[in-house]
């Protein structure tokens, strides 16, 4: 059997799973928590499988390894929240109560099981095209992994920033002005660790057209190859969750509103007036 299609087999293992699971603990956030980890897993199926063939494997396993970096980072800070926990991700519970409960569990099915683990699927797919396309590594391919692993590092900052400032919100008894953090790297974006999040795996596909590239296909089909899917349907994803996340936000504290004229949604960039006195501390 061909690597993509044990891809396929391990991801409609894991879609039942999810479904039965979420079926059984009256819990949805089951895709949540391998949200992390199969990525990680289709990647190195992917890599083995040049291993095996005896093919040129170093692009593979350099994206292998970054996606396994991003896997652990991604994963960390997952269950430090709580997540492995039981602990349903609070938006799940908003739509639940906005819907029939027969409507929930279509979107449960259609939207949250397999919607988003196909998406798992489709981000890892440069992996594909690099194991059709093998070709020694290039100078762009150091250029684009030491991009991804930037990103990385950024993500990993702005979830640290988080952390610490709702930790030091816990301390206060649950109540820090603004109720949102607007510092570090949150005063250039109020989202930076979903714009890093993006922008690794928008890396992590330039790496797969690298290879296409470099192994002789043109613009069409090699820069510019269907394995982009994955990047842009999770671009939209991230988009659309977070309008949904900041219109939460926004009815809970008073100061967002001021927050959102002056800070870029995703993209870092210089704040466009002043911030509130009452911005939030990291620490």
């Amino acid at each position: 059997m061909d690597a993509l299609g044990i891809v396929l087999i391990i991801a409609g293992i894991v879609c039942a799973g999810c479904w039965i699971l979420s079926l059984l603990t009256k819990d949805t956030s089951w895709v949540d928590r391998i949200w992390s980890i199969v990525p990680v897993a289709y990647v190195w199926v992917f890599a083995g499988a040049a291993l095996v063939a005896g093919e040129d494997a170093a692009r593979l396993i350099v994206m292998a390894v970054l996606v396994t970096l991003w896997g652990a980072r991604l994963t960390y800070n997952f269950a430090r929240k709580g997540g492995y926990t039981g602990m349903e991700d609070y938006r799940w519970a908003i739509l639940r109560g906005r819907m029939r409960p027969w409507q929930f569990q279509i979107f449960n099915l259609l939207f949250i099981v397999l919607y988003q683990n196909a998406l798992l699927v489709l981000i890892t797919l440069p992996a594909l095209v690099a194991l059709q396309n093998p070709a020694p590594l290039t100078g762009w391919d150091v250029v684009f992994a030491l991009l991804m692993l930037a990103l990385l590092i950024g993500e990993t900052v702005a979830d640290q920033q988080q952390w610490a400032f709702h930790r030091a919100k816990s301390r206060a008894g649950g109540h820090k002005e603004p109720g949102f953090v607007t510092t570090g790297l949150f005063r250039y974006s109020r989202h930076p660790n979903f714009f890093f999040e993006q922008a690794q795996w928008w890396a992590f596909y330039l790496l797969g057209a690298s290879a296409a590239v470099a192994a002789g296909a043109g613009f069409w089909g090699g820069a510019v190859n269907a394995s982009i899917v994955g990047a842009v349907l999770l671009t939209v994803l991230f988009i659309g969750s977070t309008i949904f996340t900041e219109s939460i936000s926004a009815g809970k504290y008073p100061a967002y509103a001021a927050y959102r004229r002056s800070t870029s949604m995703l993209i870092p960039w210089p704040p466009r007036r002043a911030e509130p006195a009452t911005a939030g501390a990291v620490s």
